[in-house]
C-alpha cells in the first residue's frame, strides 16, 4: 500500500474543552481551505454562533448526545472515519457500505482533569465527571492512522497546522502528521497518568490512612511529563539534559517565567529550586543565596531589601556567582540593593518584578537570569521526592514539616528567650536545606555560616564556626544559636559550638549520649532544645 506524503484535508472534526484560538482556526479552515467542519456540543455552538457552517456529530451518527454528554463520539461512523485506511480496498469497501466518510483532521483537547483536581477541595464526583473518554479514544484512533489523519491536541499547534497546510496546498505532510501523532500519544499518556495518580492518592488516603499507600506511594506510580526546555547540557558538557514539568498546568519552578538573561542551565535550575524552596519556608520577608545547592546566605527581616542585605552579607565571597531567591516582589528599592558594588548573580527569582526594578537589573547584568513566579505554589495533596538510582527510582514523601514550638522540649536548665526562640525557628528551617551532616549558625534572623556535606558532624561544627569567623561574624557568634539536622552522637560537636560563643542549640535528640550534651549545656548555661524530628538532606 502506497500512501502519498501529502494528504488533503477535506473534513475536520473539532471537539475542544479549551476554546482558545478555536474560531480563528475554524475560520481559516473554512474560508482558506473549504474544509467541512463537524463538531460536538459547545464547540459546535461556538462555531455556529460565529457564522460558520458546521455539522453536529449527532447528524452523522444518527444518535443524539446522551447521558449528560458521556456518549457522543463513541460510534463506528466516527472511529471508522478516523481509522479507515485510505489505500486499503477492504477498508474503503466497508466505509462505503456503512456510509462512513473519512475524517482527515481531528482537533481535540481533553476535559480539564488536571486543572480541576489541582484544587485540593475538588469534590470526588466532579473530578470523575472531568475524566474524558471520547476525546482520548478519538485521539488514539487518529494518531494510529497518522498515515492519513492529522491530529491536533493543543491550541499552540493551530498555527503550525495552518502553516503546514498553506505550504502543501491545503494538505499536510507525512512528517508533520507523524510528529503530531507522537505528541498526541504523549498527551493521552500524561492524561491517564494524572488520573491514576489522583485516584490512587484519593483511594489509599481513605482506605489505608497509616500505610505507605496513603502517603502517595501506591503500588504503581505513573509519571506523565512535558518537556519545558531542552538544556545546552546536563551537569557537565558531555551530558545532555532537559527540564520536564510533572504537572499540567506547570507548578513550582516549572511555572516561573524567565524575563531576562542567558538560557538556564541544569545547575542553575537545581540551585534556583533550592533557593525557592528555602525562602518558601518563611512567612516573613526572606532571602536566600544558594551555591552548589547549599545556602551560603539566608535571612528574614522586616523588608525584602533588608532580608537581601543580610543574606548576601552572610558569606559575600561565596555569594559571588550565586543564585538568589526572594519571597516578596522586587521593587526599585530591592533592586537598588541587589545591584550595588561588584556583585554578580547567576539567577534571581522572585514572585514578581516591577518595571523600574526590571529595567535596573537588566541594565546591570546582561546575562543574569531573572525569573518571576514559581514561589508559594504548593501541590495539592501529598508531594513526593524522586531520586534515580541504578535500575530504579527511590520515592519518598517530601520533607514538609517546619518548626512547631509546641512539640519542642527544652531539656536544659536555661530556657530560651523570645529572641532565641525566633532565631531557633529560623536556623532550624535554614538547616533543613543544608546537605547533611548539617550544622547552621544564626543570629538576628541571619545565617552566619553552615557546615555542609561533611562525613562527620564534628567536622561540620568546626567548618561552620571557622566560616562564621572568616565572614566577619565573630561578634555575632557570642549570641548565636546553632542547629543540627540530626542528633549529636557525642558532646564534642556541641563543645566546639559553645566554645565559639553559641548560646542556644536546637537539634532532634535521640542519641544514647544525649545526657552528655545536656550536662555540657547546663555547665555553660546554654539552652538546649530537642525537636524530635530529623532533617537529613543527602
Amino acid at each position: 500500500m502506497n500512501q502519498p506524503d501529502v494528504v488533503p484535508v477535506r473534513r475536520a472534526l473539532l471537539s475542544v474543552s479549551d476554546k482558545t484560538g478555536l474560531l480563528e482556526l475554524a475560520t481559516a479552515l473554512v474560508k482558506e481551505f473549504n474544509v467541512e467542519l463537524v463538531s460536538t456540543g459547545g464547540t459546535a455552538r461556538a462555531i455556529r454562533d460565529a457564522g460558520l457552517p458546521v455539522k453536529d456529530v449527532a447528524d452523522l451518527t444518527g444518535y443524539p448526545e446522551m447521558m449528560d454528554g458521556r456518549v457522543k463520539t463513541l460510534h463506528p461512523v466516527i472511529h471508522g472515519g478516523l481509522l479507515g485506511l485510505r489505500d486499503a480496498p477492504g477498508h474503503l469497501q466497508a466505509m462505503h457500505a456503512h456510509g462512513i466518510a473519512p475524517i482527515d483532521l481531528l482537533v481535540v483537547n481533553l476535559y480539564p482533569f488536571e486543572k480541576v483536581t489541582s484544587d485540593p477541595n475538588c469534590p470526588f464526583d466532579h473530578a470523575v465527571e472531568n475524566i474524558d473518554i471520547g476525546g482520548p479514544a478519538m485521539v488514539r484512533s487518529a494518531s494510529k492512522n497518522h498515515r492519513s489523519v492529522t491530529v491536533v491536541t493543543d491550541p499552540v499547534q493551530y498555527e503550525k497546522l495552518l502553516k503546514n497546510m498553506r505550504s502543501h496546498g491545503g494538505g499536510t505532510s507525512h512528517s508533520f502528521r507523524l510528529d503530531l501523532a507522537m505528541w498526541a500519544f504523549g498527551r493521552t499518556a500524561q492524561y491517564d497518568a494524572a488520573i491514576h495518580t489522583w485516584l490512587s492518592r484519593t483511594y489509599f488516603a481513605q482506605s489505608s490512612p497509616s500505610s505507605a499507600d496513603a502517603a502517595g506511594l501506591a503500588p504503581q506510580i505513573v509519571l506523565g511529563m512535558n518537556r519545558i526546555q531542552a538544556l545546552r547540557y546536563g551537569e557537565n558538557p558531555h551530558q545532555m539534559g532537559a527540564f520536564y514539568s510533572a504537572f499540567n498546568p506547570p507548578r513550582g519552578l516549572a511555572a516561573a517565567r524567565q524575563l531576562h538573561g542567558k538560557e538556564l542551565s541544569w545547575i542553575n535550575l537545581l540551585d534556583a529550586d533550592a533557593a525557592m524552596t528555602l525562602v518558601n519556608e518563611f512567612s516573613q520577608p526572606a532571602a536566600a543565596v544558594i551555591k552548589h545547592a547549599n545556602p551560603c546566605g539566608c535571612a528574614v527581616a522586616g523588608s525584602a531589601a533588608d532580608a537581601f542585605d543580610l543574606a548576601y552579607a552572610g558569606d559575600p565571597v561565596a555569594a559571588f556567582g550565586g543564585i538568589v531567591a526572594l519571597n516578596r516582589p522586587v521593587d526599585e528599592t530591592v533592586a537598588r540593593r541587589v545591584v550595588q558594588g561588584k556583585r554578580f548573580l547567576e539567577v534571581l527569582i522572585a514572585p514578581e518584578f516591577d518595571s523600574a526594578a526590571l529595567a535596573m537589573l537588566q541594565s546591570r547584568w546582561a546575562d543574569c537570569r531573572l525569573l518571576a513566579g514559581g514561589l508559594n505554589t504548593a501541590s495539592p495533596g501529598k508531594s513526593l521526592d524522586f531520586r534515580s538510582i541504578s535500575g530504579g527510582v527511590l520515592v519518598q514523601e517530601a520533607d514538609v514539616p517546619g518548626f512547631d514550638r509546641s512539640k519542642c522540649r527544652v531539656v536544659s536548665n536555661a530556657h530560651p528567650t523570645a529572641e532565641q526562640w525566633a532565631d531557633m525557628e529560623f536556623v532550624w528551617l535554614a538547616c533543613k536545606h543544608v546537605k547533611s551532616n548539617a550544622i547552621a549558625l544564626a543570629a538576628g534572623g541571619q545565617l552566619l555560616a553552615a557546615g555542609a556535606g561533611q562525613m562527620s558532624r564534628v567536622t561540620s561544627c568546626r567548618l561552620a564556626v571557622d566560616l562564621a569567623g572568616q565572614n566577619g561574624h565573630a561578634v555575632k557568634l557570642s549570641r548565636a544559636v546553632a542547629a543540627s539536622d540530626a542528633f549529636f552522637p557525642f558532646a564534642d560537636g556541641p563543645e566546639i559550638l559553645i566554645s565559639a560563643g553559641v548560646k542556644a542549640i536546637v537539634q532532634p535528640g535521640g542519641s544514647k549520649r544525649d545526657q552528655d550534651t545536656i550536662e555540657l549545656c547546663n555547665k555553660h548555661n546554654v539552652v538546649l532544645v530537642l525537636t524530635g524530628l530529623r532533617h537529613f538532606r543527602h
